[in-house]
């Protein structure tokens, strides 16, 4: 139900955009979320964007990453600059059917995507 895209290998300080196609269109009002998960490392919350486009960043990526959706495209953007190696992982969104969002703990949402790579050299 969620298709992630724009994954790729980036040098240092670079950008990358990337975005999540929502199958079920219902779901692009409710709370959607970007989560990131390196090698040997827990899946980690970096942002989310509910039903009235309130957003919350990670401390971790704030001032770097921002999230927006497009309802009319079914589409939540993960905007990434000033990219870091340390920012390499598997980049996944996820989907919880809440309009406000419910954090950004991962056992939070019940809808998760296959992923995209981003790799940061």
């Amino acid at each position: 139900q969620l298709v992630e895209s724009g994954g790729g290998s980036v040098q240092a300080e670079g950008s990358l955009r990337l975005s999540c196609a929502v199958a079920a269109r219902a779901y692009i009002r409710y709370c959607i979320a970007w989560f990131r998960q390196a090698p040997g490392k827990e899946r980690e919350g970096i942002a989310n964007i509910d039903d009235q486009d309130t957003t919350t960043i990670a401390d971790s990526v704030k001032g770097r990453f921002t999230i927006s959706k497009n309802e009319a495209e079914y589409t939540v953007y993960l905007q990434m600059t000033g990219l870091k190696p340390g920012d390499t992982a598997m980049y996944y969104c996820a989907a919880m059917p809440l309009l406000k969002c419910p954090g950004l703990g991962p056992a939070a949402y019940d809808h998760w995507g296959l992923g995209t790579q981003v790799t940061v050299s």
